[in-house]
């Protein structure tokens, strides 16, 4: 089963985990404030640790495929 998916009729077309309405980027602004994977599996009992890697595997695939921006 492919945990990621985008459908433009769910989440604007956003990436989202496979059957929910919880998108990539909300998992990822959760680990930006510091939460750990069991704290996020609290605030969504939906999802599961798998899904939570999925979405984090997802946005370092998709980091990796971007152009390299030099920082300033």
């Amino acid at each position: 089963m492919k945990r990621i998916e985008s459908d433009p009729k769910i989440c604007h077309g956003e990436p989202h985990i496979h059957g929910t309405r919880i998108m990539v980027a909300n998992i990822l602004s959760l680990i930006e404030g510091g939460y750990d994977i069991p704290r996020i599996l609290r605030h969504y009992p939906d999802l599961t640790r798998a899904d939570v890697k999925a979405a984090i595997r997802y946005a370092a695939s998709a980091v990796r495929m971007t152009e390299e921006v030099p920082l300033t």
